[in-house]
Formats: structure tokens, C-alpha cells, sequence
């Protein structure tokens, strides 16, 4: 499935309004880091993963991970958007007996291929689902979104020289990396940085992308991922936290906290007019 950027940035700006929308209502979420991840989700289920709304389980589909599971409403918004359930649905995130809970769970919700919250687990599995297609010989790729805060976790480091072991270039990763997590500054709360060197060093092939809430420059990186032979993919995308809200962007304190009513519709209105 492709689509134009134009219709992929109008994807976004709805994305961007059901996630404000989403946190508003439940009074709780995290809006800063799933605002910042948008153009890489919409970039892959809209125009480059193999995957059937009417066919969520398909074993020859793609596969998509988010490790940084906090950032479910922007999967969630994802995967209604793309047909895998009603859009309707949305608001019920993090009500009482809703299947859209904080943290996406595989066994209740289509097309979440893995249930994840606690950081470093998702790409652990994604790594173990992308060995499991080399072993049965399946040409499904496994893709996978990090926080940059979430890199401060031991068991990335450790898929990571997994992935690298076993040659899994069916496997493509990307860091959000908005420079922000809940407590602030990732380079003052616990530096994970450099990223690029760091996953060099494990042997990963590489990608930077200088802005990751750019369509063309993430597609383009995408593509290159693509032609990498014997290794896993990294992009590294610089985003901003809070992305299409002016009061939101790069500001900690929105990793983890729902906007007010007149908050929320002060944000709508902005990306309306955008």
C-alpha cells in the first residue's frame, strides 16, 4: 500500500487530533512521545508494511513492535485509521473494561502483534520474531519503535548484540529520539547517548534521519533499510516531543500528562489550522 505525502500528511494531522482527543478523555496518557512518533508510524502502515485489516494474523505479514508502549494511543489511532477496528472505539482508551488499555495488549486488540510496557521487552521480542522468520525461511520483515529514554534499559543492548549475532536483516528499528523522557533531559537523567555509535558498535547497519517528523526523509530512510544485507537497521530519528502542538513541543512534563479540556481544544484548533 502506498500513499502520496499529501494524503499521508493529512493521515497525520488526524492521527495527531485522535491522540490529543484520546488522553484528553481518559484524563490520563502519554501524549508527548506518541505526538513525536507520528510520521514513522503513518509512514509504515500507510505506505510501506505488508498487513491486511482483514487479515490480522496473516504468517506472512509484517510485523510491527512498539517497545515503547506508552506511546499506545498513537498506535492505537494507527491501526483504527488503517481499518483494523472501529475508529469509534478510540475513546474508550483506558476505560474500565475498554480493550485499548495504556499498554497495548496482543491478545484483545487486531493488529497489535505484541503486548508491551515494560521498556526494553518490545525490541527483545521483535528481535526473537525476526529470528523465527529466518529460522522457518519467511520473508516477512519485523519493525520495531525505541524510546531514546527507553535505551537506557540493559536488555536493548542485549537484543541488540542478538540481532547483530544472528544477521537479522529482516529486522528494522527506530529510535524516537525527542531528546526528552519523564524525568527530562535523557542526557541528564542517564545518558544513553550516542546513539548512531552505539549501535555501529553492535554491528547494526546505521540510518540517521535529521528530522523524523519529515515524510520524505523518513520514506527515503525506509528504503535504504531495505538494500542492508547480513545486519540489522537502526534509523535514528531526531523528532520533537510533543510534535504539532505549540505548547506541547519539547516540554518534559507532556511525556505523561493529559491536556485539559480547554487544552485539548486549543490543540485541536492549531492542527485544524495547519
Amino acid at each position: 500500500m502506498e500513499t502520496s505525502i499529501i494524503n499521508l500528511s493529512k493521515i497525520a494531522k488526524t492521527i495527531r487530533e485522535d491522540i490529543i482527543k484520546m488522553v484528553t478523555e481518559a484524563n490520563s496518557g502519554h501524549p508527548g512521545g506518541s505526538l513525536s512518533s507520528v510520521e514513522i508510524l503513518v509512514s509504515l502502515y500507510f505506505n510501506k508494511m505488508n498487513v491486511d485489516p482483514k487479515n490480522p494474523k496473516d504468517p506472512n505479514r509484517d510485523r510491527f513492535v512498539l517497545s515503547k508502549g506508552h506511546a499506545s494511543p498513537l498506535l492505537y489511532s494507527v491501526l483504527a485509521c488503517r481499518g483494523f477496528f472501529s475508529e469509534d472505539e478510540l475513546l474508550t482508551f483506558r476505560k474500565i473494561n475498554s480493550r485499548l488499555q495504556g499498554h497495548p495488549n496482543m491478545n484483545e486488540v487486531p493488529g497489535v502483534d505484541m503486548s508491551t510496557g515494560s521498556l526494553g521487552q518490545g525490541i527483545s521480542a521483535a528481535v526473537g520474531m525476526a529470528l523465527a522468520g529466518k529460522i522457518d525461511k519467511k520473508g516477512y520483515k519485523v519493525f520495531a519503535l525505541l524510546g531514546d529514554g527507553e535505551c537506557e534499559e540493559g536488555e536493548v543492548w542485549e537484543a541488540s548484540m542478538a540481532a547483530a549475532q544472528y544477521k537479522l536483516d529482516n529486522l528494522i528499528a527506530f529510535l524516537d529520539f525527542n531528546g526528552l523522557q519523564i524525568d527530562g533531559d535523557i542526557t541528564k537523567v542517564m545518558n544513553p547517548e550516542p546513539f548512531p555509535d552505539k549501535f555501529r558498535a553492535f554491528n547494526w547497519n546505521v540510518i540517521e534521519v535529521e528530522n523524523g517528523n519529515d515524510f520524505n526523509e523518513v520514506l527515503d530512510a525506509i528504503d535504504l533499510a531495505y538494500k542492508s544485507k547480513g545486519k540489522p537497521t537502526m534509523i535514528v530519528c531526531k523528532t520533537v516531543k510533543g510534535k504539532g502542538v505549540s505548547f506541547m513541543e519539547n516540554e518534559a512534563k507532556w511525556h505523561g500528562t493529559a491536556p485539559t479540556k480547554e487544552q485539548c481544544e486549543k490543540a485541536i484548533l492549531e492542527l485544524e489550522e495547519k
